[in-house]
Order: C-alpha cells, then sequence, then structure tokens
C-alpha cells in the first residue's frame, strides 16, 4: 500500500485529493494547520483504516514516522481574502513549507508534487498561457505575496530536483470549483454562489470583460493524479480551456440558481488579471488529460452543495 502525506489535506482540494488516493489504494497522512482547511472537509474520512488526520504547521520541521511513497504539498491559503489577510503565512508556506516538505522528500526518498498556481502567469501577455511563458508579475503588489510564494517553490522545487535528484511533479492549477469551497471564500464563483442563493446583489468587478477559464473539482484532481503517476518534472498546467468573462459567469449562475438577483459593479482589485487561460496542450499529450465536465453540470452540482450549506 503506497503512503502518502498531503499537505493542506483539509483544504478544498487536498480534501478532494485524500478521497482520490484513497481510492487508489493509498494510505494518507493529510497534514494541516487549519487556518483555512476545515475538518468538515474530511469528517467522512476519520474512521478510515487508511487515513489519518495530523494537525501541523509545515514551515515548522516536519517529520512524519515510518516511510513515504509520495509527497503532495497543497498547504497555502489560496483566495485573495484569505492570503490579503495572511500576507506572511502565505509567503512562508510558500518558501519555508516547501523547504521544509522537500526535505522530508529527500530523506523519505518519496516522490514530491507541487501544487503551484496559474498566477506564477501574474497578469499574462500571452494568452493563452503556455508553460513556457515567465509570466508578468508584480512582486511589490498586493497580490505579490501569493505569486511570489509560488514561483519560489518552483524554483526550490527543481533545485531539490536537480541537485538533490529528488523525484519532483509540479502542477501549475487554474481557476477550480465545485463542492467544499468555502462559502466565504471570496472567489468569484462562491461569491456569486452565496450572493444568488441569499438573493443579494452579485457583484462583478470592473466592467466584468476580464476572463477565467474555471474548472470543476474532480477533474483538476484526476489531472494531478495522473501527473503524480508521470515521469515528467518540468511544469503541467492543469485546468479548462473554456474561457467566459466574469460577467458571463455571473449571468449564467444567476440563470442556474432561479435567482432574482441583479448584477451590480466594484472597482477592479489592483492587479487583477484581465484574462486567464491553460494551453493544456502538454497535458493532453503527455497524460491523456482533458476536462470531462462541462461548465454548467458542474456549476449546477456546486450550486447543490451551496444551496444545502446556507439552508436554502
Amino acid at each position: 500500500m503506497p503512503r502518502t502525506l498531503i499537505t493542506g489535506g483539509a483544504g478544498f482540494l487536498g480534501s478532494h485529493l485524500c478521497d482520490r488516493l484513497l481510492h487508489e489504494g493509498h494510505e494518507v497522512l493529510c497534514m494541516d494547520n487549519l487556518i483555512t482547511g476545515d475538518l468538515a472537509n474530511i469528517d467522512h474520512l476519520f474512521g478510515h483504516p487508511g487515513f489519518r488526520f495530523i494537525k501541523y504547521d509545515v514551515t515548522e520541521f516536519v517529520h512524519v514516522e515510518g516511510g513515504l511513497d509520495y509527497i503532495l504539498h497543497f498547504a497555502s491559503p489560496a483566495s485573495p481574502i484569505d492570503y490579503l489577510k495572511l500576507p506572511i503565512q502565505t509567503l512562508k508556506v510558500g518558501s519555508l513549507g516547501t523547504h521544509k516538505t522537500l526535505g522530508l522528500a529527500k530523506a523519505k526518498n518519496a516522490r514530491f508534487l507541487l501544487a503551484s498556481t496559474s498566477e506564477v502567469y501574474g497578469d499574462p501577455e500571452i494568452h493563452p498561457q503556455v508553460e513556457s511563458y515567465w509570466g508578468n508579475v508584480n512582486p511589490v503588489g498586493p497580490r505579490g505575496v501569493y505569486d511570489e510564494a509560488k514561483r519560489f517553490a518552483e524554483a526550490m522545487t527543481m533545485a531539490y530536483h536537480r541537485y538533490h535528484s529528488v523525484e519532483t511533479r509540479i502542477v501549475r492549477i487554474f481557476n477550480t470549483y465545485g463542492e467544499r469551497m468555502r462559502v466565504d471564500d471570496g472567489r468569484a464563483i462562491p461569491a456569486f454562489m452565496s450572493q444568488g442563493i441569499r438573493g443579494e446583489d452579485v457583484t462583478v468587478f470592473g466592467d466584468g470583460l476580464q476572463t477565467r477559464s474555471v474548472c470543476y473539482v474532480s477533474d483538476l484532481v484526476d489531472g494531478i493524479y495522473r501527473l503524480l503517476m508521470s515521469d515528467y518534472s518540468d511544469p503541467v498546467n492543469i485546468g479548462n480551456p473554456n474561457e467566459i468573462t466574469m460577467l458571463g459567469l455571473a449571468e449564467e449562475i444567476i440563470s442556474i440558481l432561479g435567482s432574482d438577483s441583479r448584477i451590480v459593479h466594484r472597482d477592479l482589485p489592483e492587479d487583477d488579471p484581465k484574462v486567464r487561460q491553460p494551453d493544456i496542450s502538454l497535458a493532453r499529450s503527455l497524460l491523456g488529460w482533458e476536462p470531462q465536465i462541462a461548465r454548467q453540470e458542474g456549476l449546477r452540482r456546486t450550486a447543490a452543495y451551496f444551496k444545502d450549506r446556507l439552508g436554502s
């Protein structure tokens, strides 16, 4: 039975990865300090013989008894509302946390997968974004605490791969949505969902013509698992290339909810990317992967989850 550590395992993506790896026959150690994670996301796993939860901050020295085959480093605030509120913690988990978990991978001879992000591309001047693009990031802007933490984490991961011969994988995750996102997450889909369900005004920033490409969580997890099991060490984009404007996404969610909410516009946040769309040619050719869940179907599933959470 492979033994796998998932940092940030009580978070949105981490908890779905716990499910997938348990399903694949792994023993799963889920590590989280619960700054943004939630035990409710993994409550269904307590009592599972292959699952163990460890409350711990991975910016400290990380020790795990026994062998490890895989380490997936997903610990980090990931939404703007979180990393703007927790800038130092975000920088520390991207730098110190990556260093500590890579050290553990080296000591255990484990394969290491880093959760990176499309935010390494910043406000891109190349569209769609390909893995060879170096990005357009403001290192001293408010979003820099997340963007640069992840860029540093990628550099550290490649250094351990080249210098210490650690088996490493890097996934650049594009916008993802689905069950277990927090109602107060602050990102577009949770915000639009919760506002629409409550009958509040749905807030769109700027003119709403900025674009995103949103991927349903089960598709993303499948891409990550395939990458983990591959023999490719350079970064790989995983996301849905079906691009939509924020205004169009808000209108689509209001329609799916059958809500009477109206759309209102607010000022665009500083350094907010104008476009975001993955080129997934590499994932298609290397992993045989592409998204399977259509956006409207994924949004319907997510809407059912949010209605349940909000008691609607």
